[in-house]
């Protein structure tokens, strides 16, 4: 018989295993706190290798809560950086999405893993697909706010948070400081697996969005509630279902990440290089 995951066991409190997995985490890495996590989402994973120095790489896996990513793209671990100021970022390349079915305690365990270890930026990174057709794929843009369209919150119960300003509108500044020509917009999460049809991307274009994708709106909703300032990115891997003339794939998403990973990863360091 199974196990059951310790997230989905009833009565199982979310941040008593978020603060679990952080005590394991400072185990596994030699590392009391970590003062700024990033979750690489597809096409941002080298920015890991610019950032500072690698004290600790652990698989994700052999920490509470966590499980190997099903997505091709992410790496599955958890690394610890020193950054050269002295201050230590932890790399999250295990990302659950949404649509694997896991329920969204298992979609924030990462962020709430993370403020449980001291974190108080949360940087989220993704690829996804572009509204505005002056984006072409390998285009990083800033993320000034989303729209949840997965009928689904990661608070519970009676928990009333403020998401005014939840794209730090001072982290924003601090990006495009490094980088001016950074354009930003609104973020649509999709439940997914699928790709948005042409009339949903028209939806989301007609209620304010910019951008598409599977992922983040649930994870910067969790790192609101755990304090943390947050501060988002996406690359644009394609444009999106009938603004593109071209079928979507996801292979086609992998491409234009690794074409435009030097650059965006580059641009991603210098950034956490700036963050206060």
């Amino acid at each position: 018989m199974q196990t059951p995951h310790p997230l989905d066991a009833e009565g199982a409190d979310p941040f008593a295993i978020a603060a679990i997995a952080a005590e394991q985490l400072a185990d596994a890495t030699g590392v009391d706190r970590h003062d700024i996590a990033l979750t690489l989402g597809s096409g941002w994973a080298k920015a890991a290798d610019l950032i500072g120095e690698t004290v600790a790489t652990v698989p994700a896996a052999e920490i509470h809560g966590f499980s190997a990513p099903a997505l091709t793209g992410h790496v599955g671990t958890l690394r610890s950086i020193r950054l050269p100021d002295g201050r230590h970022a932890l790399v999250i390349g295990a990302r659950t999405h949404f649509y694997e079915g896991h329920g969204v305690r298992r979609v924030v365990h990462s962020v709430r893993t993370a403020a449980a270890a001291g974190a108080r930026t949360m940087v989220l990174t993704n690829g996804a697909g572009g509204i505005k057709e002056h984006w072409t794929p390998g285009t990083p843009v800033l993320i000034s706010d989303h729209i949840n369209l997965t009928a689904a919150s990661p608070l519970e119960g009676a928990t009333f948070i403020d998401l005014t300003d939840l794209y730090s509108s001072r982290l924003r500044d601090v990006a495009r400081s490094v980088s001016p020509e950074l354009d930003e917009g609104v973020y649509v999460q999709f439940r997914g697996p699928h790709y948005e049809t042409p009339a949903e991307v028209q939806m989301a274009k007609a209620i304010g969005g910019h951008i598409v994708g599977m992922s983040t709106a649930l994870e910067a909703i969790a790192a609101r509630q755990a304090g943390m300032e947050v501060l988002g990115f996406s690359l644009i891997t394609n444009l999106a279902a009938g603004i593109s003339p071209e079928p979507l794939s996801h292979a086609e998403v992998l491409e234009a990440g690794r074409e435009a990973e030097p650059v965006i990863s580059d641009l991603l360091a210098r950034v956490v290089a700036a963050l206060p």
